[in-house]
């Protein structure tokens, strides 16, 4: 076998970006927490993008339940620990890649080590770890530290990006510790998503169980959030192109091939938005009659 050579592996990426912009994304850092739909899915489109070191995490394994949309998800991989299978799929396209690895998830005690020294913090944390998902934006806005989301809904994926000196986490979201876990997770897909694009195919609701931390999920939705997530990274590392912060937000649904740019200013605090998320609620409840 050939020795690796990183110039000549990403070579295809030069022209929509230059040499000088593919050594500035070799020596970057970039974070995620979480290694599941999104989180595997980020890692690896990011590292055939020539981005040379990241720090990850996740504490799970894989199941036969992830089969549908994860990327280190297998037969062979069932009941392997999800950071270690995925690190090798990513050493296997870039075997000069410099990864720390954080076997047990993210917590209170290494979260400042998890984000020493990076660029820019990939969100791939399962949607109901919200205690977990507040920590992290909350650190990376005191760290002047970018911070992407992208949400697989449906068919399509709801971007968020939360840029230093910018409306942080908390202030977008307001998910205060008063509100139970449905509350909070209606408020953080509403949040997500306030247009709401791929609620009009959702064929069996009654598999939507916010109190119950389930819900559909398709591969597709997850492979565009890479795609989408990746493309944001570059933007911000690079410096080139529009970024999008929040309190906007932009939604793409490939199911009803729609582009939606949302705007809430005071997040889910705006208005429009309260009133969103009161009828919401309403559908939610109905459902589970």
């Amino acid at each position: 076998m050939p020795d690796f050579s990183y110039s000549e592996a990403f070579s295809r990426n030069i022209g929509w970006v230059t040499e000088a912009e593919q050594e500035k994304l070799r020596h970057s850092r970039v974070a995620i927490a979480g290694l599941g739909g999104v989180g595997g899915s980020h890692l690896l489109t990011l590292s055939r993008l020539g981005i040379g070191a990241f720090h990850i995490a996740d504490f799970d394994v894989f199941d036969w339940v992830n089969f549908n949309r994860q990327a280190g998800a297998g037969v062979s991989s069932v009941g392997q620990s999800k950071s270690e299978v995925m690190s090798a799929l990513a050493r296997d396209i870039n075997p000069e890649l410099a990864l720390h690895i954080f076997s047990q998830g993210v917590t209170r005690e290494n979260q400042s080590e998890f984000l020493d020294g990076v660029d820019l913090y990939v969100d791939g944390l399962d949607f109901f770890a919200f205690e977990a998902r507040r920590a992290m934006f909350s650190a990376c806005h005191e760290r002047g530290i970018p911070a992407v989301t992208v949400a697989p809904l449906g068919m399509g994926a709801a971007l968020l990006n939360f840029l230093p000196g910018g409306l942080s986490f908390e202030d977008y979201f307001h998910l205060d510790d008063s509100l139970d876990e449905t509350d909070m997770a209606l408020r953080f897909l509403m949040g997500l998503s306030p247009s709401m694009l791929q609620m009009g195919y959702l064929a069996d609701p009654s598999r939507v169980d916010l109190s119950g931390h389930k819900g559909p999920s398709t591969a597709m939705a997850c492979q565009l959030c890479a795609g989408v997530a990746a493309t944001e990274v570059l933007k911000i590392l690079l410096g080139r192109g529009k970024v999008y912060a929040a309190p906007w937000g932009v939604h793409f649904d490939a199911f009803k091939n729609k582009l939606r740019r949302t705007w809430r200013p005071g997040g889910n605090r705006n208005p429009l938005q309260r009133l969103a998320i009161a009828v919401a609620r309403k559908r939610l409840a109905s459902l589970g009659k």
